[in-house]
């Protein structure tokens, strides 16, 4: 047998992350790779913050299959305490209301990257472009996880077995 990693995470077990997973669906069940895709931010409990056209939306569920980019790291202690607290105070913003979703131009990838920005900007470090972001941080996961649906998909074509592995414990 061969051992692969997954490059999904259950999302509402990864503390103060960015995550992304398929507006409809999941990667492994039928993810064409041209579908639109869905971001958000969790909260220390998992609770997933994400804007889509009803507003700001607190998720505790849907998405256990998804890529994960961790946003603090365990010696930025001030951060870790008020995550919760900034993530919130910046939710219930007027940007974020129902009535200025614009599919586009302002959506869930916009929310995360304002409130990125707005923890960056009152940290006094240099905040990120959506291109900056995106290459530096999202395509080198999302290619390996196109890796891993390809792979996927191919042995499942040729009929080998495959076994989900559980998620590695914390701290692994």
């Amino acid at each position: 047998p061969l051992r692969l990693p997954s490059p999904f995470r259950h999302g509402h077990r990864q503390p103060r992350a960015f995550l992304l997973r398929p507006t409809t669906g999941t990667f492994l069940g039928g993810y064409d790779g041209k579908s639109d895709l869905h971001v958000g931010i969790t909260n220390s409990n998992g609770v997933v913050y994400n804007y889509d056209q009803e507003g700001i939306q607190r998720a505790e569920t849907g998405w256990e299959q998804c890529i994960s980019i961790p946003l603090v790291q365990p010696d930025m202690f001030g951060l870790l305490q008020q995550w919760d607290q900034l993530l919130e105070e910046f939710s219930v913003g007027e940007a974020w209301l129902p009535h200025r979703y614009e599919e586009d131009e302002h959506n869930c990838y916009t929310f995360t990257l304002a409130f990125l920005n707005s923890v960056l900007a009152a940290e006094g470090k240099q905040q990120l472009s959506k291109r900056e972001f995106t290459e530096r941080f999202v395509i080198p996961q999302t290619k390996r996880a196109s890796k891993y649906i390809t792979l996927q998909q191919e042995l499942t074509a040729k009929d080998f077995y495959i076994v989900p592995l559980p998620d590695p414990p914390k701290g692994c």
